[in-house]
């Protein structure tokens, strides 16, 4: 495996895999984990970068104009080496940029830069996208980190009960919810109740058994995972304006991903540039999006 950069501040040491700029660990700086054990059993995924597609491609294939190109589930990147940019005891940048093994599997020049910093009890993490090419690109982007279901903030240090955690949106969230056909990872047309009550809702397992819930009518830009009265994780997504959750039901973790894009719909049939949640950068345009994961006290 790759050496993994770590990363430092006052309250959390975090780890980052060059393979896939993956953040790794999330730490206390009394050892605390509050990321996913990666048990292999359930999920061996971390946070995984989702790049230049979020989720499934219908028969793994997408159409730019007349020609056809395979591509797997959440796209490339994530099974990619990145390069070190910069690195320091509380910073670190890595970029991915378009070359011999992408350019048959997605045809643009781009450039992908993911930073990491470090400041007191907050991560911040900036994905930006440029376009390097003299032809519009479509794209889609998508974090994916997996936090620890339970939270290890409970009495005594000890782990929080699975069944008191919440995820708290900053404002109501009223609207339906999309679902994905676990067969084929593709969208249903239908919208589906939504959990949330007023601004909440307690994950179970069993909401899991349809794979991801999907919130592509979201008014919020952040929520809080966490037990209340503990200790909890603010979540700050201001870019990206879609949210899936998810997990494989019984594991020890929650995805809380937020998204520019989804997986195919499953009666979408157009030019990917058509696609739903897609992005188009215009040629030398940049686009960013940032994550901040955010220790809040009680």
């Amino acid at each position: 495996m790759t050496d993994l950069i770590t990363l430092t501040s006052d309250i959390f040491t975090a780890q980052i895999n060059p393979h896939g700029a993956e953040l790794w660990s999330l730490k206390t700086h009394d050892g605390k984990e509050l990321m996913t054990d990666a048990d292999p059993a359930y999920w061996s995924g971390r946070a995984p970068l989702l790049f230049p597609i979020v989720g499934a491609l219908k028969d793994d294939r997408y159409r730019i104009g007349d020609t056809e190109y395979a591509l797997e589930k959440h796209g490339f990147a994530r099974r990619s080496p990145f390069v070190v940019r910069e690195q320091s005891d509380e910073k670190a940048a890595l970029t991915l940029c378009a070359n011999d093994k992408t350019r048959p599997l997605y045809p643009f020049a781009f450039k992908l830069r993911m930073a990491f910093a470090l400041s007191g009890p907050i991560l911040q993490m900036t994905a930006e996208i440029s376009n390097r090419g003299d032809v519009p690109m479509p794209f889609s982007f998508g974090y994916h980190p997996a936090f620890a279901w339970p939270l290890p903030f409970g009495p005594d240090g000890a782990d929080s009960a699975k069944a008191d955690h919440q995820i708290e949106f900053a404002a109501d969230e009223p609207a339906p919810i999309r679902r994905i056909m676990p067969e084929t990872g593709l969208v249903l047309p239908e919208p589906f109740p939504t959990p949330v009550t007023g601004n909440s809702f307690a994950p179970t397992h069993d909401m899991f058994d349809a794979d991801a819930m999907i919130w592509d009518n979201l008014q919020s830009r952040s929520l809080l995972w966490g037990v209340p009265g503990q200790q909890r994780l603010k979540i700050d997504f201001p870019d990206t304006p879609w949210l899936g959750i998810w997990q494989k039901p019984g594991a020890g973790y929650l995805c809380i991903e937020p998204w520019a894009g989804m997986a195919d719909p499953i009666d979408f049939i157009g030019d990917f540039s058509e696609k739903p949640g897609v992005m188009t950068l215009e040629p030398e345009e940049m686009h960013s999006f940032r994550l901040n994961v955010t220790l809040v006290d009680v």
